[in-house]
């Protein structure tokens, strides 16, 4: 079937003129359909009733290899790749394989340069939309993630995860040279200078 309505930022295409809109909200960030559990917004209403699933625990679709639960039967198959090793999705610039056609449309951003997400207060652009609101944190001052030991807020979940090492002592990144242990891979990144 044809596929008439144009998006005019990013140029895909859809067959109907319900479908471009909803994909007109990722460029805007507008999340109309809001989540009454956790306030979690989607740009279209079949996005939030899937979404509901999370919360009733409702999961239909089941892994018969580890046994992991889905809420959508295209979520099975895709997470199905990661036994198979299957990834069907090739870039035909640098022949990176992806399990899912959006990773790979998200990838040739690395090529083309492209940064359709761009922040209203400062014009930076992003290549993904999720890293646009992690971004737009730094102008609001929002730190989602906070620390149970000391209460410290940060903006980003991996920070967070880093942080907590100063709490635990965990050392995951060793000199090969001489077994120094560094909470940060930044840390050893120094250290190595010293055996050069």
């Amino acid at each position: 079937m044809e596929k008439p309505w144009k998006c005019a930022d990013c140029g895909k295409r859809y067959k109907y003129p319900s479908e471009l809109e909803a994909h007109r909200r990722s460029h805007s960030g507008e999340r109309p359909f809001t989540c009454s559990q956790c306030g979690k917004g989607f740009t279209q209403l079949s996005s939030l009733q899937t979404h509901q699933r999370v919360h009733t625990w409702e999961r239909l679709f089941t892994c018969s290899q580890c046994g992991k639960g889905f809420t959508q039967s295209s979520s099975l198959q895709r997470h199905q790749r990661v036994h198979t090793g299957e990834r069907p999705f090739t870039c035909s610039q640098c022949g990176k394989g992806f399990t899912q056609s959006s990773s790979l449309q998200t990838h040739q951003r690395v090529h083309t340069g492209e940064r359709p997400f761009t922040c209203s207060q400062c014009g930076k652009g992003f290549t993904r939309l999720s890293s646009l609101q992690t971004h737009q944190r730094v102008h609001t001052g929002e730190r989602p993630f906070t620390c149970s030991q000391c209460g410290v807020g940060f903006t980003r979940l991996s920070s967070l995860q880093t942080h907590q090492r100063v709490h635990t002592g965990e050392r995951p990144f060793t000199c090969s040279q001489c077994e120094k242990r560094f909470s940060l891979s930044s840390q050893l990144l120094r250290h190595q200078q010293v055996h050069e």
